[in-house]
This record gives structure tokens, C-alpha cells and sequence, in this order.
């Protein structure tokens, strides 16, 4: 439409504000979920080294009392 060397480009080619909108919104959205993935990965993480504590906790419990129990039975068979 325009002629060659006939003024400002801006007087002629028209922006589009909706589409340029659009592409803004489409990429705040994808750095909102990359950043979402980043915490829920850092969550997931502490959240299967506290599964792995627990794990410990549970059996460190379990041994104990098997140790107590055959600690009684040595007793009962030694005739304390």
C-alpha cells in the first residue's frame, strides 16, 4: 500500500495491540509454569527426604523393640 520512500512507516503499517497482548500473556504464563514446576520439584524433594527420615524413624522403632524383646527372652531362658 505504501509507496517507496513516501514517509514514516508508522503512518501506514498498522500494530497490532490484541495480538501483541496476546503474546504477552502466552509468555507470562509459561514463566509462571516454569516457575511452578521449579517449587513443586524442590517440594517433591523435601517431601522424599522426609519419607526417607520417617523410614529411618520407623525401623530404628521396629529394631528397638525386637532387641527388647529378645533381650527378655535371653533373660527368661537365662532364669533372671
Amino acid at each position: 500500500m505504501r509507496g517507496e520512500g513516501a514517509g514514516s512507516r508508522f503512518l501506514f503499517d498498522s500494530f497490532d495491540a490484541a495480538a501483541a497482548r496476546i503474546e504477552v500473556v502466552e509468555r507470562v504464563s509459561e514463566e509462571r509454569w516454569a516457575a511452578l514446576d521449579y517449587r513443586l520439584g524442590h517440594i517433591e524433594a523435601a517431601l522424599e527426604r522426609l519419607e526417607r527420615r520417617i523410614w529411618v524413624m520407623v525401623f530404628g522403632a521396629a529394631g528397638f523393640l525386637l532387641a527388647q524383646g529378645a533381650e527378655a527372652l535371653v533373660a527368661a531362658a537365662l532364669g533372671r
